[in-house]
């Protein structure tokens, strides 16, 4: 018995990404849809240096010495603001920070096409903390926030990074609603339950512990030390959700697409505590916008990595280098071992403190008797398109988010949103798909091995099927597909990460105190938010050490 197309394309598609990580894509004849030429490449980060780190021996001897006042190793998020705020204060002295890839902003990197800039990654910036008076002055210095209110004093944003409408839309029964959370054909009990759990969230919002602080509150560190709050912590947010009566299957779609959004994984890997934090703590107001606006530019958050790299002064950024030793001296130094990829030399750097600022799987390599900290980061893939024809659909237009209800993937952003172009229909159309892998905790390196083993052809099969489910045909409209796979995505904030020893430990300075370390896995939630103030509190320490 043959199935019908579209019912025979929603199975391939939600088996697909198992299917693919097995290998297993292309094997079954006519899978794909139909499509006419489509060229682009498959890209992806610095594996192929970044994986030096497991072979020392490749790597050659120091050639040159060079003393460094401060030294900054990595160029994400959280290198950037340390860099920033050591600028800021300490303008005096001097900071150089290294970098493994070509360019500094890690998962906020872009790319472009004939038509506009795109995200190869982190793109949106939801409405700050008011309170955030940090994170508030970089976003007025980089021309974001023009201001506060007189009457109210909420801020001001630049109306042209706000999302403009329509924001979002959810293919949901055949027709595309506007919003995310389920609406369109859910029935009465599911409903009442979705409402349930907002209720919940909003009451959570306002909500502080014993101790005076917010239950739930950005930076994480901010939050309550309630201990009826903590132990959350320990138990996923599934279970925490069957144990409060939450079983309507339209509310646990939402949740794990929010999470998968975020962490890459479902609300069954995620702490509890993690899962009610990713709602409840976000608390931002605005002069000019809802308190559920987001901030969002064509080239998603590399427009915040290029404000922190100019606000950072002239101190030098070394991109292609590689640092694969620290040590301390007897002299009270900070040894590092950089390998420039373009020279093919090695550099050594005595520095008299350093800001380690690179992802956990690169912290432990470089960090004698480093802590048991292992975070779960699932495998991501970014499809930027070229598509000739209108993505559009019954119901809400074409919007700057788009999801499928059910899919196993995340949905497109219309790249050209803030383009002010209206509703016009004639593309060709920039959609940036994302896609979190399925990561099994017991074993991710097989889930990343995969995913980084995993050809363009494969890959576009798995892209272009999901299109023809969103929108049938359209994947014969496609006429280029720029791909980007990351092996570790975002850090999961799995039972008993955000709160066990560990990542407590693993936090402490390191090699006599002269070594801070900042990054989003050392707090297991990644946001901008997060990065910003691991910057700024690494830097802090750095300035703030002895003998610095």
């Amino acid at each position: 018995m043959s199935l019908p197309r579209r019912q025979f394309l929603t199975q391939a598609s939600a088996g697909l990404a198992g299917t693919l990580l097995a290998g297993l894509v292309g094997s079954v004849p006519g899978c794909a849809p139909a499509r006419s030429a489509v060229r682009g490449q498959l890209r992806g980060a610095g594996h192929a240096l970044g994986h030096r780190l497991r072979d020392l021996k490749s790597l050659p001897a120091a050639t040159r010495t060079e003393e460094i006042d401060l030294l900054i190793i990595g160029g994400g998020i959280s290198g950037l603001s340390a860099r920033r705020a050591l600028h800021e204060l300490a303008p005096a002295r001097q900071a150089l920070l290294l970098e493994l890839e070509p360019g500094v902003g890690g998962n906020a990197a872009s790319g472009h096409n004939a038509r506009t800039a795109y995200p190869w990654g982190a793109h949106y910036l939801p409405l700050p903390d008011e309170r955030d008076a940090e994170l508030l002055a970089f976003l007025q210095q980089a021309g974001v926030l023009t201001g506060y209110d007189p009457a109210t004093g909420l801020p001001h944003y630049d109306e042209t990074m706000l999302c403009h409408d329509p924001a979002e839309r959810l293919l949901l029964h055949g027709h595309w609603q506007a919003g995310l959370v389920p609406e369109v054909g859910v029935p009465a009990p599911d409903r009442a339950e979705i409402a349930r759990f907002l209720a919940l969230i909003e009451r959570l919002r306002r909500a502080t512990g014993p101790d005076g602080r917010d239950l739930f509150r950005l930076p994480l560190d901010l939050s309550s030390t309630d201990a009826a709050t903590r132990p959350l912590d320990a138990e996923t947010m599934a279970a925490w959700l069957a144990r409060h009566d939450y079983h309507s299957e339209y509310l646990r779609w939402y949740l794990d697409y929010s999470y998968r959004d975020d962490f890459g994984v479902p609300a069954a890997q995620i702490s509890a505590w993690a899962g009610l934090h990713y709602f409840a703590a976000r608390k931002g107001r605005a002069h000019n916008a809802p308190p559920d606006a987001v901030l969002t530019w064509p080239q998603g958050n590399h427009f915040l990595a290029e404000a922190l790299r100019h606000q950072g002064g002239a101190g030098e950024i070394r991109p292609n280098t590689l640092v694969f030793s620290l040590k301390e001296t007897t002299d009270g130094r900070v040894e590092a071992l950089a390998f420039d990829n373009a020279t093919q030399q090695t550099t050594r750097l005595r520095a008299r403190q350093v800001v380690l600022a690179t992802p956990w799987h690169v912290s432990r390599h470089l960090l004698p008797a480093a802590p048991a900290l292992a975070p779960l980061h699932a495998p991501w893939l970014v499809a930027n398109l070229t598509v000739d024809a209108y993505p559009g659909g019954t119901g809400q237009p074409l919007s700057w988010d788009n999801v499928r209800y059910d899919s196993p993937a995340l949905g497109y952003i219309d790249a050209e949103h803030q383009a002010l172009r209206g509703f016009e229909t004639e593309g060709p159309y920039s959609l940036t798909f994302y896609w979190a892998l399925p990561t099994d905790p017991a074993d991710p390196i097989a889930a990343r091995r995969h995913a980084l083993a995993s050809t363009y052809e494969q890959w576009l099969t798995l892209v272009l099927t999901e299109l023809d489910l969103m929108h049938p045909g359209l994947a014969a409209q496609v006429t280029a597909a720029e791909l980007w796979v990351w092996g570790h995505g975002m850090v999961a904030p799995t039972p008993g990460y955000v709160w066990g020893p560990a990542r407590a430990l693993a936090r402490q300075p390191h090699l006599g105190g002269r070594v801070h370390v900042a990054h989003t896995d050392l707090s297991g939630v990644s946001v901008f938010e997060e990065a910003f103030h691991q910057g700024r509190r690494a830097a802090r320490a750095a300035l703030g050490s002895p003998a610095s």
